[in-house]
């Protein structure tokens, strides 16, 4: 059986959760981010330099990491909801400075709301 696409509610909820995601990766803000990850070891984040296993090795990764993540723009965002309670989103970005790249989550709805299990971020090859 395929689940039903973006229903309204589900993706509404979504959408926020990517929003609140954004706003608090650009602000640096550690507690919503951490709030915004599944706390569980099986969580992971593939970064643009690092594999990060469990949320503690995330959440060392974020402490560790002076200043934050470099700022960027999105430059365009997917996000699907499939049934009531998974979702992705996708979304390439630009650096300040001019370099694209690409992040891929995977959103689980739990009882205390939109939780990413999964992340991926890469950046594309320069090209001259």
């Amino acid at each position: 059986m395929i689940p039903d696409l973006n229903l309204p509610g589900p993706l509404a909820e979504l959408t926020a959760a990517c929003d609140a995601y954004e706003a608090a990766l650009m602000g640096n803000d550690l507690d919503a981010m951490d709030a915004l990850f599944w706390d569980s070891p099986v969580t992971l984040r593939y970064g643009v330099g690092e594999n990060l296993y469990g949320i503690g090795e995330i959440r060392d990764f974020r402490k560790a990491r002076p200043g934050g993540s470099p700022q960027r723009e999105v430059i365009r965002r997917e996000i699907v909801t499939y049934g009531e309670n998974m979702g992705t989103c996708n979304l390439e970005f630009r650096r300040a400075g001019g370099r694209t790249g690409r992040q891929s989550q995977t959103w689980l709805k739990t009882p205390d709301g939109w939780k990413v299990v999964a992340a991926h971020v890469s950046l594309m090859a320069e090209t001259h």
